[in-house]
């Protein structure tokens, strides 16, 4: 969700979330890569609506738009607002997935396998459709979580696809979704707590084009910390020694101010000849890969931390724990 000009037209266009509320807002949906955090495809639209209805709409766009990017080739990791019964049927018959089913749908157990999963039928009457299905509980720091998660996959093959591995795959979807909103939204200015807009275009096709601009600038930052990460020299020392350097260790912000440097420069323009061109660019590419993250440090929040704030105060800051998370299938 992202803050625009309170003008008549955007208002009219885009709606709000909530009412009332002090600036429209575009509900952007993203398709991302979970380990580069690269955009593989985007939709956008109205803020107005019930939140889990205008992002099914959203996801129905996507894969109409989209489907050289939903295929067999990609596991897809969905959060629970995206399922219904209709729109499973139509992602299992183009690409592979990962879901987390809300608490309000049928679940007939059918067959149960070794690796504690189980086949079943999701729905009732004559739509039912035959998944399999990973139930477990997360403990943190020996604590239990009070949630049960549930799964659902097409992956039906237990041993090709144990549920322990499954499990751990459904983290990859903040870390993919999530963080990458957040830095992506990091390039725009006042996107803190809501003091402000954010774009700044004061009509819908304006506000059309500013959305586009900032989508292929995040895409090719995104794209500048992947050759930064191909050509770094792996850590020496610490949990990643040896190890390739991921993209996602990489400093989204030293890209930005790198790409604005090189720009202001002028290394970035015809004006200059190839050699210096290229010998910049490297250097670029070798101070990139020396700004890097500590990537999976198991920090934790409690879940109400991610509801919207009331508005205009922001409240107290929600408390961040560190502490290593274990899986625990469900029998």
């Amino acid at each position: 969700m992202t803050r625009m000009p309170d003008t008549a037209a955007n208002r009219a266009r885009f709606g709000t979330a909530r009412d009332p509320a002090p600036f429209p807002q575009v509900r952007t949906l993203l398709a991302t890569d979970a380990a580069t955090r690269a955009t593989l495809a985007v939709v956008s639209g109205p803020s107005g609506g019930e939140k889990s209805q205008a992002e099914q709409e959203l996801l129905d766009q996507i894969l109409a738009a989209w489907p050289e990017v939903f295929t067999f080739g990609r596991l897809w990791v969905l959060d629970r607002n995206f399922p219904g019964l209709d729109r499973l049927r139509r992602l299992t018959g183009t690409t592979h997935v990962l879901v987390r089913l809300k608490a309000d749908l049928t679940v007939t157990p059918v067959v149960r396998l070794p690796d504690g999963s189980f086949l079943a039928d999701l729905g009732t009457g004559t739509k039912k459709l035959r998944l399999r299905v990973v139930e477990y509980h997360v403990t943190l720091a020996d604590e239990p979580t009070p949630e049960l998660f549930a799964l659902a996959t097409d992956l039906l093959d237990w041993q090709a696809w144990p549920a322990p591995a499954l499990a751990a795959a459904y983290r990859w979807r903040w870390d993919g979704s999530e963080t990458t909103l957040r830095e992506n939204k990091s390039l725009l200015h006042g996107t803190g707590p809501s003091t402000g807009p954010i774009l700044r275009s004061t009509t819908p096709e304006l506000i059309a084009q500013e959305h586009a601009a900032w989508t292929i600038t995040t895409s090719l930052l995104r794209a500048l910390l992947r050759q930064a990460a191909a050509s770094a020299t792996p850590a020496r020392r610490g949990r990643r020694a040896g190890q390739p350097v991921a993209p996602r260790e990489l400093s989204f912000t030293a890209a930005r101010r790198a790409a604005v440097a090189t720009i202001r420069s002028g290394a970035a323009t015809a004006s200059l000849p190839d050699r210096l061109v290229q010998d910049r660019h490297q250097q670029v590419l070798a101070d990139l890969g020396r700004h890097r993250h500590t990537i999976d440090r198991n920090r934790h929040r409690d879940r109400k931390a991610k509801s919207p704030r009331p508005f205009p105060a922001a409240g107290p800051t929600l408390p961040t724990r560190t502490a290593a998370s274990r899986v625990n299938i469900a029998a």
